[in-house]
């Protein structure tokens, strides 16, 4: 593991990821040389795998009613506020593998966020923890990956898993809170009731398992060179539906893995 200024490097003989400081980013993500994720894009939430807290998702017309109290935060999505605060705010590293950052204004609650990544030859794992501060707040975790369609190597990718239902949207794409049968893809939507972990399959490459301890899963399958598979501790407007409150000193734990298996040349 090395570090510089501004990243997070950790490497095996087969694996590196890199994290950026500024946004707590997976940046990169390379597996016997071939990279993962998409490594750049027009925003920031268009590219590697940032963390999405202390909401995940769109956050309706830039809007929280919590404790009685309307607070508004900065729309970055029109007309919405998007996959939260963190992926926007600078962090600090805190131990060899460990970075922390305040949840400071515009939220007004207060509380700090760490993350942890782990890597080994054939596998990385991410663990969050939201820390409220001194009074209590709502929270949610998730990851919102960016994994290229097509390596360097292989074929293009393909994605599997099974689940039970996704979230109705809305007019403006927000849940409703109500579940439906899943129909044909390609899917901006969030499911519920995976009976499986989402398995991307690059052929002749490497295949690639997600898991969480986060049973909400956004897929996005609508960009022509990305896939995105989001772990998140709840669907994407539970602040409305019925949100996760943190009492004071209280904390949301959570984690992803990436596991892969390379194709073997016969």
């Amino acid at each position: 593991m090395t570090t510089a200024a501004d990243r997070l490097e950790l490497a095996t003989n087969h694996a590196a990821a890199t994290v950026h400081l500024d946004g707590g980013r997976l940046a990169s993500l390379m597996v016997d040389g071939l990279e993962l994720l998409v490594t750049d894009g027009p925003k920031p939430t268009r590219w590697g795998s940032f963390p999405m807290i202390p909401w995940c998702g769109r956050l309706p017309f830039g809007k929280l009613n919590f404790g009685g109290q309307t607070h508004e935060f900065p729309i970055t999505s029109a007309p919405h506020a998007n996959h939260g605060r963190t992926h926007l705010q600078e962090w600090e590293q805190i131990t060899d593998d460990s970075i922390r950052t305040e949840l400071g204004d515009p939220w007004p609650f207060g509380g700090h966020v760490v993350q942890q990544f782990e890597l080994s030859e054939s596998a990385l794992t991410v663990t969050a923890e939201v820390h409220a501060a001194d009074q209590s707040m709502p929270a949610m975790i998730g990851w919102h990956p960016w994994f290229r369609r097509n390596l360097d190597t292989g074929e293009e990718a393909q994605l599997s898993f099974t689940a039970e239902s996704i979230y109705v949207l809305d007019d403006n794409a927000i849940p409703t809170g109500e579940l439906t049968p899943i129909p044909e893809g390609p899917w901006d939507a969030c499911f519920i009731g995976l009976e499986n972990d989402p398995v991307i399959s690059w052929p002749g490459a490497l295949d690639l398992t997600i898991s969480s301890a986060f049973d909400h899963w956004v897929i996005y399958t609508e960009p022509e060179h990305a896939l995105c598979v989001e772990p998140q501790s709840g669907p994407p407007n539970q602040f409305h539906l019925g949100p996760r409150v943190l009492g004071a000193g209280e904390s949301l734990i959570g984690s992803m893995a990436f596991t892969w298996a390379t194709h073997k040349v016969s």
